[in-house]
């Protein structure tokens, strides 16, 4: 359950990333209730993955815990080549492999 918990805080940090990027898109060509939309959500979300990590740390240990959210950086850019089709080298994808497998060692701890 743990576990489950911190993948969904990152899930909801990763996604209010995006929001911020896709308000800063919007920003010029879009009305401006577009542009404030994301960014409310880009406020809400963090606020929803504060709260839950809270849960978090009732139960898990912070030298455990906090590790693993580096899942956002995997999640964030992922999510970036997929919406927005930006460009990922070679070097940025075995870095991400490196935290993966770091995620993965740090989860089985849990």
């Amino acid at each position: 359950m743990n576990l489950l918990l911190i993948v969904l805080v990152s899930l909801l940090s990763c996604a209010a990333q995006l929001c911020q990027k896709q308000a800063a898109l919007v920003a010029s060509d879009a009305p401006r209730r577009r542009m404030v939309l994301w960014l409310a959500l880009s406020l809400l979300l963090p606020g929803m993955a504060m709260l839950l990590w809270l849960q978090v740390l009732r139960s898990v240990p912070v030298s455990q815990a906090y590790p693993m959210l580096s899942l956002n950086f995997v999640l964030v850019a992922a999510a970036a080549r997929l919406i927005w089709r930006e460009a990922c080298t070679l070097q940025q994808w075995l870095g991400t492999l490196l935290i993966v497998t770091g995620v993965a060692l740090m989860g089985s701890q849990l």
